[in-house]
């Protein structure tokens, strides 16, 4: 229980977790019908980048600060709109000193007949995210592990939904709960959308990972890759992926226009890579 994400709050992985949370968020509003937003793993749901602790690593500065400084084409700048507009709206000029964690922006984004269902066990942040929401009758905030939610709270009564899961990756085993996590919830509402995050660095098993993803015999299982830099000379993350279930029509397209931009933009030596592609497809196929 040592991680604390506001160290790491609105770094590069931020920016590629909360931009595709954000069009999901978004491509369910297309529909009038409500929906939930779960978040299994939510932290304090809202960070000061003022604070000693991110100031220490400073990982903001080649994520979200970076970002919101580029110039970015008008395709890009029209997907990263909801994500970016509720960056700017918290911050009163274009110094970024608040940055939304995913509770804040899903509570931004979301509409009066949406709701939103945070689970978060550390003992300190989880009074801060409680507090934080307290009084707003859209929120639910649970001491809870984010493991035990994907059971205990679904299929959601709106049966739309979203499922966000961020673990720490402090434990090993991670990968493997993270695959076991999603078969479970998926057995209990395989018509929700599962955006799960994992870390990109040295010695991590992601083909691994990707190969029990399709072991599961789950369909349209999308992923999406972000490298900054090299992991040649680097313990450290390098870079983050997103496995999306059930993702919108539209996102693999919306992926093959927001990587690129993202690689250019936010790449701390050339070796930044970046790429989207089907772990399994509509029919259950491979890629």
């Amino acid at each position: 229980m040592n991680y604390r994400h506001i160290y790491h709050a609105g770094n590069f992985a931020d920016v590629l977790k909360h931009a595709v949370f954000a069009r999901l968020i978004t491509y369910f509003q297309r529909k009038e019908a409500a929906f939930r937003i779960l978040d299994t793993h939510a932290g304090t749901g809202q960070y000061d980048l003022s604070s000693e602790e991110a100031q220490k690593t400073g990982e903001w500065r080649t994520g979200i600060g970076r970002l919101l400084a580029s110039d970015m084409p008008d395709d890009v700048a029209a997907l990263l709109a909801p994500y970016l507009d509720a960056v700017r709206s918290l911050n009163e000029t274009s110094d970024i000193v608040t940055y939304p964690g995913s509770p804040k922006l899903a509570r931004m984004l979301m509409r009066r007949q949406d709701r939103l269902s945070l689970m978060e066990l550390h003992e300190a942040d989880f009074a801060t995210l409680q507090a934080r929401f307290a009084g707003d009758h859209h929120v639910r905030a649970t001491k809870l592990d984010g493991w035990l939610a994907l059971a205990a709270h679904l299929p959601p009564k709106e049966r739309r939904g979203i499922v966000l899961v961020d673990p720490p990756f402090e434990k090993d085993g991670e990968f493997e709960r993270l695959a076991d996590g999603l078969s479970k919830a998926y057995r209990r509402f395989a018509t929700g959308t599962y955006c799960l995050w994992y870390p990109i660095k040295k010695g991590a098993p992601t083909a691994a990972f990707h190969a029990a993803l399709k072991d599961l015999g789950i369909p349209k299982i999308l992923c999406a890759e972000l490298s900054v830099k090299s992991d040649r000379d680097n313990d450290g993350l390098t870079g983050s992926g997103l496995i999306i279930v059930n993702p919108p029509y539209t996102l693999k397209t919306e992926l093959d226009t927001l990587l690129p931009f993202l690689r250019t933009c936010l790449a701390e030596d050339r070796f930044a890579s970046q790429r989207s592609f089907w772990i399994a497809r509509e029919d259950g196929s491979h890629s």
